[in-house]
């Protein structure tokens, strides 16, 4: 009986680390995001090299794509700090591609959507982590939706229709507002799972964790720009 009190206690201690590291580092992103993005708006050769040339923004798309394949499929093998180096390199390519927001929407409706935005993340990060219920079944319909949206997009890019958009931007919404809550309490499992492994499984483990939930954080941004974001004149 007492050993199974201490593996739980164990169990927990590992998961609440591993959820420590894991925000911390996806706040370490959001900053060298939004660092990388100032710089950009405020540098003429960055703006002409990246917003000159209509081809940029997909070229830094696809390394996005290319860096989030490396680090969730090379995780376990990779060291902690090759997997520190491509989560900060990704978030500085993030900023760069964030910077065409900056100049979009006025300065007043950004920040007002980011703390919308983070007030609604944490909520439902909170409610992942502290639920008892199953969110399990909510992978495969979650997973679904994205897929759809992804799909909505880019049959958008060419029909341009903002009625379109304004739904896709509700559904996207709903999508992420789920899978930041979803993705909490798989995190937290995945510590619970862990409990009593090498400190460098966790480590690693934090930065898959940090990308997951910085990718849901910054597309329920993005989303919510839709609907809070006023755009320059």
């Amino acid at each position: 009986m007492q050993n199974n009190v201490q593996a739980g206690q164990l169990s927990r201690a590992d998961s609440n680390v591993l959820l420590n590291s894991v925000y911390h580092w996806m706040m370490v992103g959001l900053l060298i995001s939004g660092l990388s993005a100032f710089m950009v708006i405020h540098s003429t050769t960055m703006l002409d090299l990246l917003f000159g040339n209509p081809y940029m923004i997909w070229v830094l798309f696809l390394i996005e794509l290319g860096l989030v394949i490396a680090i969730s499929a090379g995780i376990n093998t990779m060291d902690v700090s090759t997997a520190r180096i491509l989560f900060i390199l990704f978030s500085v390519v993030d900023g760069m591609t964030l910077a065409s927001i900056l100049l979009i929407y006025t300065e007043a409706s950004i920040v007002t959507t980011f703390f919308i935005a983070a007030m609604t993340f944490g909520v439902m990060s909170l409610y992942g982590y502290f639920t008892d219920t199953d969110l399990s079944s909510w992978g495969s319909l979650l997973f679904a939706g994205l897929i759809g949206i992804i799909i909505a997009f880019v049959v958008n890019f060419f029909l341009q229709s903002p009625v379109f958009e304004w739904w896709i931007s509700v559904i996207g919404v709903i999508i992420f507002v789920g899978l930041t809550a979803y993705d909490t309490q798989k995190i937290k499992a995945m510590g619970e799972e862990m409990a009593g492994n090498d400190p460098q499984s966790l480590s690693r483990i934090a930065i898959v964790g940090a990308l997951t939930l910085y990718l849901d954080f910054i597309n329920l941004f993005i989303l919510m720009l839709e609907f809070f974001g006023n755009r320059r004149n």
